[in-house]
């Protein structure tokens, strides 16, 4: 608990201070979709904001801009409130063209000190290729109590430093992924089919990568050989630590 505490404190700074916004999917609160809500929020607040998610279902992509920092989505069960989304990159948007990575992500977070608890964000495109549940791409995210739930490349952690603590990931290739600094506390990982845990891209210059403390890896009946994880560069890094193999 003391290293929540503290790692919290880190990540957000300041006490709640401005009241939350709430989104409801069958319309009975403020706000009907996720984005509704992020848009609405303070642009370059140096208060934190809380996004409340009722139980329900939100499909549809969701971007936290790097103008929104502060952000927390506050979900009550991650079993029953789900952010969900199809996308892969090999889907079309509405010209024709092929998305993004960033893009066909489930939700993607570019602001600073980005929280998110008692959530579940899953990608539901199957195993088709690169479909990221989350695209963490900003420095102090924290989650906590969250599932992620793919295929390939589920969770990409992106740009500096985050903090997973009590989550549950799955997919079944390098579905933890990037050149973050990214701690995952006491978090469930499983693997669906054969295939690798981590694709880490660490820079050469940064002492840690991926670090994975406390946790407990699971795979499926139809997994036969799961690997913990290939370079994606040259520097790759990645540490269990006083974790749990299958």
């Amino acid at each position: 608990m003391k290293r929540l505490i503290i790692l919290t404190l880190a990540f957000t700074g300041k006490a709640l201070a401005l009241a939350p916004l709430t989104v409801a999917a069958d319309g009975s609160a403020g706000f009907k979709t996720v984005q509704e809500a992020v848009d609405a929020a303070p642009a370059n607040s140096a208060e934190p904001v809380v996004i409340h998610l009722k139980p329900g279902v939100y499909k549809g992509h969701v971007t936290v801009p790097a103008n929104k920092p502060f952000l927390t989505f506050e979900g009550e069960n991650p079993e029953t409130t789900i952010i969900t989304d199809d996308k892969n990159v090999y889907s079309l948007d509405t010209s024709g063209a092929k998305l993004t990575t960033k893009a066909s992500s489930t939700l993607l977070i570019e602001a600073e000190h980005f929280s998110a608890r008692n959530l579940t964000i899953e990608n539901t495109a199957g195993n088709h290729g690169q479909a990221l549940a989350l695209f963490a791409n900003a420095d102090c995210a924290a989650f906590v109590n969250c599932r992620f739930l793919g295929w390939q490349d589920t969770v990409r952690v992106e740009h500096a430093r985050q903090y997973f603590r009590d989550c549950m990931i799955q997919g079944h290739c390098d579905y933890i992924y990037g050149n973050a600094t990214a701690v995952f506390d006491r978090c469930h990982l499983h693997s669906l089919a054969d295939g690798f845990i981590t694709a880490a891209s660490t820079p050469e210059d940064h002492p840690f990568g991926l670090v994975f403390l406390d946790c407990r890896v699971t795979t499926d009946a139809a997994s036969k050989r799961t690997y913990l994880g290939r370079p994606w560069r040259p520097f790759a890094s990645v540490a269990f630590i006083n974790t749990e193999l299958a």
